[in-house]
């Protein structure tokens, strides 16, 4: 795909229906080059990361297509874990299971399905953004700054802030924060991991 700015008068390539088209910033007024979101700071003038790019994904699509891939991973994992005694490790001393919940046992199995899942979503939101989840829903992981497909350090960045935080320490309160930032979010709907790796969510054809 070509990265030409395309001529005036005439429309941007359109070979690929993801990527933003080109926009050409507003000259700056006092020499100074605009600010990006990330940079030091907005202002009036500044261009719209989002100008060109497909309308930000719904949250309740967002949150389906993750428990989408959730379960695709998850369910195999455990029906793997079972000759070793499951991915769950429960007391046998009459306990409820909480207090085994961080057992050596099944912090293996959590790190097991840590790597499982960040590869999984690195591999997928890097391949074309869109994890079977997201595919379903019609959904796309995009660059913020040009509506590009997440390089590999962006991907891998973006699953690791997801992931670790969820199976490791805080799994409840990791997911009601992504849960409120999607709906909560302004302008760009951005759970913690897209503000790590300065992506967002767009629908997708």
């Amino acid at each position: 795909m070509s990265n030409d700015q395309p001529t005036p008068g005439q429309p941007p390539e359109d070979d690929d229906p993801f990527v933003k088209k080109p926009q050409q910033p507003p000259p700056p007024s006092d020499g100074q080059p605009p600010n990006d979101p990330y940079g030091s700071g907005g202002g009036f003038g500044a261009p719209d990361p989002l100008a060109g790019m497909p309308p930000l994904a719904e949250p309740g699509k967002r949150i389906l297509a993750r428990l989408i891939d959730f379960l695709i991973i998850s369910i195999p994992l455990y029906l793997i874990s079972l000759p070793w005694g499951g991915a769950i490790d429960v007391d046998g001393d009459g306990g409820d299971g909480f207090d085994g919940a961080y057992s050596g046992h099944q912090f293996l199995w959590s790190f097991i399905g840590l790597v499982v899942y960040v590869a999984y979503d690195t591999y997928f939101t890097h391949k074309d953004g869109r994890t079977l989840g997201k595919r379903l829903l019609k959904l796309r992981v995009a660059m913020l700054n040009d509506g590009r497909v997440p390089d590999t350090g962006a991907a891998l960045m973006r699953a690791v802030v997801l992931w670790a935080p969820a199976l490791l320490c805080c799994p409840c309160l990791w997911w009601l924060i992504n849960i409120v930032l999607m709906f909560t979010d302004k302008p760009y709907r951005q759970g913690l991991q897209d503000k790590a790796a300065k992506t967002v969510v767009v629908a997708a054809r």
